[in-house]
Parts: structure tokens; C-alpha cells; sequence
């Protein structure tokens, strides 16, 4: 193995390896529970046949990154499990920032002449064109010097040359799962643009191809794209006129730009699918965060493309410094005019035009009761979403009685609750005291943290596995921890002598043992016999002293330790051991046996559904609240900061409505998605404080999301402003969807125009957009909205 001793390269190392490695650092003993044996990073694998790394993996949750000399030395010192590959990442310069690159770009090579022998290769994405082609040359035999060509292809249709080879892949939009083929300099390679200049469809019925994890891009697109008055904004070119190149906080007019030629193309209907790179590119260029191929959030990348077009495309060149007022008990009307008009004298855009709305912000000290009024703007509604104070945990029981197979579980406890909650969830179903249990973490066959009842439930994670063990009631008895080691021989690599370590394998085990049973003769019969090995084998009733298969290893005297101090939070835990000989773990453990559980009744009960109105998020969004510590108000009468109450209210209200339910929560222990129905109507009627009357909106697009934190698939739902037909876009496809196939848990986005400035379809909409049989080549019918959509969450991949 090559290993590269710079500063230039990190390697990943599973996190609670790593975090048990430190604990054994500490203890220095390599026979205690924390000797962390050989570098194990088998959970941060899709797969153990091609090592491909699992997606989304986060930094510090599920791996540390060390540097290459670390790494060397823990590889000298403890060995790889079953040849696993070193995980060696580079660490690159990208625009902005440095980072290391922990996902590299994954693509799949092959010559023209012979597509079926499909080569895999990762890059750098800072790797240029030209290293790519130089790699394919000595892959497939290519004669040094001949003249090549290097084509990418992107889609099932759409292929494009990689004409300037000094670029590197990052600008090159190269994104994992693309297919390079490389051909002699003859043009005998097409792409799909002679079978697009023949297409004819509905303008705006247009798929985005998905250039690598962009789907969050290809959603906020659509949705934008139908917003009628902002298309039309484009289409008819008016953009040109407003182009603001001087503006410091804009992108020299590039965003607009590079906006205004995708919605050209998916609205020339003359594409059945259009490929957004260049917008992507010009993202990544101005936003780091939307640098490479990584998931992102729709409603992050709206935020900022809003942003974007307005500073892009605002009126005004020379912003004006303003002086802000205090309202001073002025009425409210002409308090949220002068702040109207103040904005627009600084912000004044289509975005503008389009989006904008006015907040009413009341703010009252709780100390001296002054009352603080202003009106800010806003783009977009982000209402929180009615929040369980439930949570769903699975555990596994392990009772007493010896020849029991674990149960697992499935317990409601509350969400700010603590672990005595879980056992008590847990005794109304197994009868079992809260006081005997014992709730581990169990991690790498070991006994990673034993809880306390007192901590809190947020400390556990949903895909921790967490064991309950029943420990007798008070008595003459001693409880122990059993753990189960193999016997390996290494050579040490700096003494050459051969040494002799274990390896734990299996699930630890917490047995009750009477005192008087407590000599290491009894111990070892009681243990072979709580770990299903039969003592009257031929090897198996030895001590292991005189080569026998098994040796017993007792770490402390058990005889004087009380339970508590047995399974004492954050010391040392003392613990018993059998060693096993390899060929008799071989004869007398079954692995899958051992590994089999039980599944209790409330496994079976289907998760409830929550459907809430969207009428309660937004009353919810303009409810009174007290401010955080970390974000206090500054009283102008008392002279300090204050923790005041703070109320918002919809004084005015825009155009174009986009209301963002905030479904991902985010605390110092868990993050979770919020998959509960919001019911929000077709048809919106809302009210606001401007005296006005009702504002009455209709839907025009929703941007969903389907999966979960850390993977899924965005999608939308979009009404087409010429023909009123309402479509499914998923990337690159498009099919006829129906009203009432649009309410769902993925919706995240919501688009409301209002009703006065809506413009009638201009077109009829298709006769029959379920059957029709002259409907375009690229729309298909979508019958079944739930089960089509369900489908998506792993159509994606990196």
C-alpha cells in the first residue's frame, strides 16, 4: 500500500473506532474492554464486495479524518480487518474554500468501438480533463499520441464533448455515475440534438436532467419556471434593460443571466428535457456551499437565487443610506408605509414586484413594558409545523432466562424525556421493574455506553442499537458483563516477534450470578452455557491453560463489586471474557444463531399519520414567543438587553406567495424530519392586517421532498400557465398529475398566485391528460400521485 506522508491527504476513520481507540489510549490495557483490535470501518460501507462508501455520511458522526502520519501509525500498529481498503481522500482547493473531498467523482469508462467493457475510476474534482484522458489512454490500450476525442455522456439522450481538456472536473460539471467515452478524431459520435430540433411540445412542459444530486435544483426550477409573472419576465426579454453589473451585492448580472437562458429553453418547446449546467456552474461559482455534487436543500437554493436575480436585477444603482424610525405610537398605517417605500427606494426588482411582502413586528420588555413596532419585508413564509413531543424508539430486550432470544421492541416516549421514560415504556410491556434494567449502547460487540437513568433521550440516536438488560432484583447475586474474544497471533511491526491479541466478535451478554457460583471453575460453565457452547465437548470443559479451546479471562474480582459499581457511567467497566480458539469458534459458534431476535407484537402497529391544517402553521408562525438568551433585544428605555416577546404579523401581502413548511429540526443531539400531512388548500384565502380585504390565492406549485435527513429525492408539482394542466416533474421526466394527488407528506414548498393577477389559460388543456393518446412524447400519465412518488426516494444517486 502507497501511503503519501503529506499534508495534502486526510483518511477516514470509522468514528466509534476511533472514539474506543482514545478510551483504550487512556487505559493502556490491550486486554480491557476498550482495546479497539484492528481498524474496522465496515459501517461506513454500502457494501463489503466493492467497498463503496454509504451516502451522506457526516464528519464527526460517522467518521473522523486524520492526517496521513496518524494514519500510518494506527495502521502499523493495529492492522486492517479483511483487507479493507486505506480510505485516502485528498484535500482540495475549491473556489472559496478548502475542504477535504470525501466523496470523489465516480465515472464509468469506456471506448466507443466496444461500450459493453465498462470501466470504474474515481477523480479528483480538481483533477483536470486531460489526466482523465490520459488514464482512458493507458486503460484501453491507445496508441501515446494518437489524436482522441473525449465525449460525457449525461443522459440516456444526451451526450456532449469534452472539448477543452485543461479543465478540471469540478468545471467541468462531471458528477458520479457519468459515462466518458473516448473515440478516434473520425465524428462518427452524435448526440440527441438533431432528435431535439424536431420536437415539438408544450412550451414549459420541460424535464431538467439531473447532472448528480441537483434534483433540490431541479425542483426550485420548475416551480419558479411556473410562476407566470416571472417567466414572462424573461421570455419577453425585459431582464435586459435592468441588468445591474455595478451592483456590489449582486453577481454582475451572471445569475440572471444564466436563469434567463434555462427558462428560454424549457419554454421554446423545442426540448423535451433541458441540461442546467451552466446555471449550476454559475451557482457554485458564487455560492461555495453549492459547490460539487452533494444533496442540498430546495428552499436554501431559492433563498439564494432570489437573492440573487433581485441584486442582479434591481433598479437601483446607487443605494441611498436610510435612517430607521421607531413607530413612537404613529398609527400603523403610516408606519408600514414609510417602511414600504423605504425598501423600495434601496430594493426596487421584479423579485420585488413579485415576492415581497410586509411583516408587523411587536416587540415588549417584560421590565418596563415599552413597546417597539416595525415593519421588515419578507420573500417567503417560513412557518413551523405543530411538532410531536412524541418519539418512536426501537430497543431490544434481553431477559434473564438464558435460552431467550432478544425482543425487540417499539416504544412512544416523549421527545424531551429521559432513559427512566424509556424503561418505564418498556415495564408496561414486559412486567419487568424499571429498577432492573439497564440500558446499554451496544456497539462493535462491546458495551459502548451504559445510561443513566436521569440522562436525557436526545443522547440516543434512532440508528444507535440499544440493548435493555433485565439484572435480578436485589439479592445475593452479582451481575456481570460477559464478553466474547477470538485468539489471533500478529507479528509486531517494530520488534518482529510474534505477540498474541484478541478480538471481541458476537453480542456482549449481562448474566446474574449467584456469589456462591463466583469461582473461575463455576463462572466458566455458567458462561459456555449462556453463550449456547455445549461444556461436555470434546475441548470444550478445559480451562484453557493447557491449550484447551477456550480460555477464561476474569478482569477483576467480581465478589466485591456492587452493581452500581459494575456498571458505573464513565469509568472503566470491568468485565469477564471467554477467548476462543479460531477453529473451535469455527465448530461451536453459529454465528447466525446467535445474531437471531424476536420481534414483539408492537413491531406490527402501523405508524399513525399526522394531518395538520396549514391554516394552524401559519397561526402557529404568528403566535407570541419569548426571544433566545443567544438573540436578546436591546430596550432603548431600560438600557440593557431584554429576553422581550416578540409577535409577527402579515401586514401586507405579495404577489406570488411562497410559504416554506419547515419540516427539518435541528437540536445539539438530534436532527429529524417532520413527515406529518399539512392539508393546505388549492384555493387559499388569508387575511392580513392592512385593512385590505381577504387576499384569495390558488396553487401553481409545490416543491416536495421524499426520504429522509440524510438522503431522498426532491420533486414538484407545477400548473402550466398557458393550458391550466397540472404536472409531475422528477428530473428529466414529466407526467400528468391531478388536484388531488398533490396534498402530501413530501410537500416542503408552497406557491400561491394571487387570484387578481392570475392570467386565464390561453390554451385548452389536454382532452384527456389520463389517456391521451396525442399527448407529447416526453408526458406520460401519472394515475397513482403516492405510490409513483414513493418510488422516487432512491431513484438518485451519487
Amino acid at each position: 500500500m502507497e501511503l503519501f506522508l503529506t499534508n495534502t491527504c486526510r483518511y477516514l476513520v470509522e468514528r466509534r473506532w476511533y472514539e474506543q481507540w482514545k478510551e483504550y489510549v487512556v487505559t493502556g490495557d490491550q486486554n480491557s474492554s476498550s482495546f479497539p483490535g484492528q481498524i474496522d470501518n465496515t459501517e461506513l460501507f454500502e457494501e463489503l464486495d466493492s467497498y463503496h462508501l454509504k451516502e451522506r455520511l457526516v464528519e464527526n458522526e460517522d467518521f473522523v479524518l486524520i492526517p496521513a502520519e496518524a494514519w500510518c501509525n494506527l495502521l502499523a500498529w493495529y492492522g486492517m480487518v479483511d483487507d479493507q481498503p486505506a480510505l485516502e481522500r485528498k484535500v482540495v482547493d475549491l473556489p472559496s474554500t478548502v475542504k477535504v473531498e470525501v466523496y470523489p467523482v465516480e465515472i464509468f469508462l469506456c471506448l466507443h468501438s466496444n461500450m459493453e467493457n465498462v470501466v470504474t475510476a474515481q477523480f479528483s474534482r480538481v483533477d483536470h480533463i486531460h489526466t482523465i484522458q490520459k488514464v482512458m489512454m493507458k486503460q484501453f490500450d491507445v496508441v501515446e499520441g494518437a489524436e482522441t476525442r473525449l465525449w460525457m455522456k449525461s443522459s440516456d439522450t444526451c451526450c456532449e464533448r469534452l472539448r477543452n481538456v485543461h479543465v478540471n472536473v469540478l468545471d467541468s460539471s462531471l458528477s458520479s455515475g457519468m459515462v466518458i467515452y473516448i473515440s478516434p478524431s473520425i465524428s462518427y459520435s452524435r448526440n440527441s440534438v438533431e432528435e431535439q430540433e424536431s420536437y415539438r411540445g408544450q412550451p414549459g412542459v420541460c424535464g431538467l436532467t439531473n447532472l448528480g444530486n441537483t434534483c433540490f435544483m431541479n425542483s426550485a426550477l420548475q416551480c419558479l419556471s411556473n410562476t407566470p409573472p416571472l417567466t414572462e419576465y424573461f421570455l419577453q426579454s425585459a431582464y435586459l434593460e435592468e441588468l445591474n453589473f455595478t451592483n456590489p451585492l449582486g453577481m454582475k448580472g451572471e445569475i440572471a443571466e444564466a436563469y434567463a437562458d434555462v427558462i428560454k429553453q424549457m419554454w421554446s418547446g423545442r426540448h423535451y428535457s433541458v441540461v442546467p449546467r451552466l446555471f449550476k456552474t454559475k451557482v457554485g461559482h458564487f455560492a461555495s456551499q453549492f459547490l460539487g455534487y452533494q444533496q442540498h436543500d430546495s428552499q436554501e437554493l431559492l433563498s439564494f437565487l432570489l437573492d440573487g436575480l433581485h441584486e442582479d436585477l434591481n433598479r437601483v444603482k446607487n443605494k441611498e443610506y436610510i435612517e430607521l424610525r421607531d413607530a413612537d405610537g404613529r398609527p400603523d398605517q403610516e408606519v408600514a408605509e414609510e417602511a414600504w417605500h423605504n425598501h423600495r427606494r434601496r430594493n426596487n426588482s421584479v423579485i420585488v414586484d413579485t415576492f415581497h411582502g410586509l411583516f408587523k413586528s411587536t416587540l415588549v420588555c417584560p421590565e418596563c413594558r415599552k413597546v417597539s413596532v416595525t415593519f421588515d419585508p419578507f420573500c417567503y413564509l417560513s412557518v413551523p409545523l405543530p411538532v410531536s413531543k412524541d418519539r418512536v424508539m426501537e430497543v431490544f430486550f434481553v431477559s434473564l432466562d438464558p435460552v431467550a432470544k432478544p425482543v425487540q421492541h417499539r416504544l412512544v416516549v416523549p421527545k424531551a424525556g429521559k432513559v427512566f421514560d424509556l424503561c418505564s415504556a418498556l415495564s408496561e410491556m414486559t412486567d419487568v421493574s424499571v429498577n432492573q434494567m439497564v440500558v446499554a449502547d451496544v456497539f462493535n460487540h462491546r458495551f459502548y455506553k451504559i445510561y443513566h437513568a436521569d440522562e436525557s433521550l436526545s443522547c440516543i440516536l434512532d440508528r444507535d442499537d440499544i440493548f435493555v438488560y433485565v439484572k435480578p432484583e436485589e439479592g445475593d447475586e452479582v451481575v456481570l458483563a460477559l464478553y466474547l474474544r477470538e485468539r489471533s497471533h500478529y507479528r509486531d511491526s517494530g520488534s518482529g516477534s510474534s505477540s498474541c491479541g484478541t478480538s471481541l466478535f458476537g453480542h456482549p451478554l449481562l448474566m446474574a450470578v449467584p456469589r456462591v457460583q463466583c469461582s473461575r471453575n463455576a463462572l466458566y460453565h455458567l458462561f459456555l452455557q449462556r453463550a449456547g457452547v455445549p461444556t461436555n465437548s470434546q475441548q470444550g470443559a478445559g480451562m484453557g491453560e493447557d491449550g484447551s479451546a477456550f480460555s477464561f479471562s476474569c478482569e477483576s474480582d467480581y465478589t466485591s463489586h456492587s452493581h452500581c459499581q459494575l456498571l458505573c457511567h464513565g469509568c472503566t467497566q470491568p468485565y469477564v471474557a471467554i477467548d476462543w480458539d479460531p477453529d473451535m469458534k469455527k465448530k461451536c459458534y453459529n454465528e447466525n444463531e446467535a445474531e437471531k431476535y424476536v420481534k414483539h407484537q408492537s413491531m406490527e402497529v402501523p405508524h399513525q399519520q399526522t394531518t395538520v391544517q396549514l391554516q394552524e402553521c401559519i397561526e402557529l408562525f404568528t403566535t407570541v414567543e419569548i426571544l433566545e438568551e443567544e438573540n436578546p433585544w436591546y430596550c432603548p428605555i431600560c438600557k440593557k438587553h431584554q429576553l422581550a416577546t416578540k409577535k409577527l404579523d402579515l401586514w401586507s401581502l405579495p404577489e406570488v406567495l411562497i410559504i416554506h413548511l419547515k419540516r427539518f429540526s435541528y437540536t445539539k443531539y438530534s436532527r429529524e424530519k417532520l413527515d406529518i400531512i399539512v392539508d393546505f388548500p388549492l384555493r387559499l384565502v388569508i387575511s392580513c392586517l392592512s385593512f385590505t380585504p381577504p387576499s384569495r390565492y390558488d396553487l401553481i406549485a409545490v416543491s416536495n421532498h421524499y426520504g429522509g435527513l440524510r438522503d431522498g429525492h426532491y420533486t414538484s408539482y407545477a400548473r402550466n400557465k398557458d393550458n391550466g394542466q397540472w404536472y409531475y416533474f422528477d428530473d428529466n421526466k414529466v407526467t400528468y398529475a391531478r388536484e388531488e394527488q398533490i396534498v402530501t407528506n413530501a410537500a416542503y414548498l408552497l406557491f400561491y398566485h394571487r387570484q387578481d393577477k392570475i392570467r386565464q389559460p390561453t390554451l385548452p388543456p389536454p382532452s384527456d391528460s389520463s389517456s391521451s393518446p396525442t399527448q407529447p412524447a416526453n408526458v406520460t400519465s401519472h394515475k397513482h400521485g403516492m405510490e409513483r412518488a414513493t418510488s422516487c426516494v432512491n431513484m438518485e444517486t451519487d
